[in-house]
């Protein structure tokens, strides 16, 4: 009988540093992004349901938007934070270029109309929602700034990140 025991080698598994700090921040920001997304749609629900908007049409829009917000949550968490490429073009390419777009054209469109500050109706709802435009477009060009700084790039390229703690 051969009573030869085979040991497994123990394997311990390795942990990737933490990101750095411009990594970090940048992700704080993308998921502040992201939520002022979701608090300016539930604001826009609230205002279409005043105004007598057809359910049916909500519903959709809604379903459409928690697709778009849990996607938007999973690729800054399962893959922005830990360094994957591909999710930092994504991110800026779609919140901002086409994100920012979307912020942005409403107001200038209305500028470009209208233009008369003393017109606007201050009201909770619209002082609301243009706060949470400003928390919105300032998180997302945040985001991108902090997102291509030098550390950024090396935990991105999978060099090894200088710790700035």
């Amino acid at each position: 009988m051969n009573s030869t025991k085979h040991r497994a080698p123990a394997l311990r598994p390795v942990a990737r540093p933490e990101p750095p700090l411009a990594v970090r921040g940048a992700t704080a920001l993308w998921f502040t992004a992201v939520g002022a997304g979701v608090a300016e749609s539930v604001l826009g629900v609230l205002g279409a349901i005043a105004d007598g908007s057809p359910v049916l049409g909500l519903f959709v829009q809604i379903a459409f938007r928690a697709l778009v917000y849990g996607g938007l949550f999973v690729v800054i968490d399962r893959y922005f934070r830990p360094g994957v490429r591909w999710s930092r073009w994504l991110l800026t390419g779609l919140l901002g270029t086409v994100g920012v777009a979307s912020l942005v054209v409403g107001p200038i469109g209305w500028f470009l109309r209208d233009g008369d500050f003393g017109a606007i109706e201050w009201s909770a709802s619209f002082v609301a929602f243009a706060a949470i435009r400003c928390v919105h477009l300032t998180a997302v060009i945040s985001a991108i700034v902090l997102s291509f700084q030098a550390d950024a790039n090396r935990w991105f390229s999978g060099r090894p990140v200088r710790r700035t703690r």
